[in-house]
């Protein structure tokens, strides 16, 4: 039996740069890791097999999971068939990528597991069609996104300060977030330049995302969680993607503690992350 953790991110900034004839977006963003994660189980089996510890997520062909396997067996070639087994952490809808994160372990764990040798850059070429932050999985590096988001470039931009992340119990619209958001071409300050060369107590000043007020406007609770995290002495505190989840970056492990522990007296769903967190990118096998 092969096991594995898929990591969750929050968006440091959020540009909504350019609506393209195809629906899509051109966007630019910063992409770090939270210790908030899924654990995989996977092994050998007669046929394909899901199974998930949340029962409300469809395991049909609808998962990216089953999607991502689909794909590489389609792609590649499977010698073997398997069954995977997923503990769900991480909530779905939450703007914390959940999904693509599984999707790109299921390609990473099939590569190992079938000893293909797929670089990380041939995989990404893999799953571009399956989401557009997959990519930023696969590398498990902090960076920035351009493009549709899938263009990453591997940029030390991991707060080293704890994060406390809030899911606020329902999930939030992507295709409604970028289809109420105006695009701006020409944003005031480079995400990029604001991450590596500003420090956090300027971000809530400098650093935006573009779909966080038409989020907020449906959803006035994900502002009300963003204000009561600056009240508990955030430093910076913003909506990850397109919602619903908020998170808040704090200097002091025990202010960052004192509002991680609020929130789940108060019932939310909540994670703390540790200062310069990296996700654990191995893939092992369970004795």
């Amino acid at each position: 039996m092969w096991i594995a953790e898929s990591f969750a991110k929050i968006n440091l900034g959020l540009y909504v740069l350019e609506r393209l004839p195809t629906g899509y977006h051109r966007i630019e963003t910063g992409f770090a890791f939270i210790e908030w994660s899924d654990r995989f189980e996977v092994e050998r089996s007669a046929e394909y097999k899901l199974s998930l510890s949340d029962e409300s997520i469809p395991t049909d062909e609808s998962n990216l999971i089953t999607k991502a396997y689909r794909a590489f067996d389609q792609y590649i070639g499977l010698k073997n068939q398997y069954s995977f087994s997923v503990k769900k952490n991480i909530p779905a809808g939450a703007g914390l990528g959940g999904g693509s994160s599984n999707a790109a372990l299921t390609f990473r764990m099939l590569n190992k597991m079938e000893e293909t040798g797929l670089s990380n850059s041939e995989i990404v070429d893999l799953c571009r069609d399956l989401g557009a932050d997959i990519p930023v999985f696969v590398h498990g590096k902090a960076g920035i996104g351009t493009g549709m988001g899938q263009d990453i470039e591997p940029v030390d931009i991991q707060p080293d300060a704890w994060i406390v992340t809030v899911y606020p119990g329902f999930e939030s619209s992507t295709a409604e977030a970028y289809q109420q958001c105006i695009p701006n071409p020409e944003p005031d300050f480079s995400i990029k330049g604001v991450l590596i060369e500003e420090p956090i107590e300027e971000w809530q000043v400098l650093l935006q995302n573009d779909l966080e007020a038409p989020v907020i406007a449906r959803h006035e609770l994900i502002g009300n969680i963003k204000d009561q995290l600056r009240e508990f002495g955030a430093d910076y505190a913003a909506m990850s993607g397109s919602g619903s989840s908020i998170y808040g970056v704090f200097d002091q492990d025990f202010v960052a503690i004192n509002a991680y522990e609020s929130f789940h007296k108060l019932g939310f769903l909540a994670n703390l992350t540790r200062p310069k967190f990296k996700p654990d990118y191995g893939i092992y096998i369970k004795d």
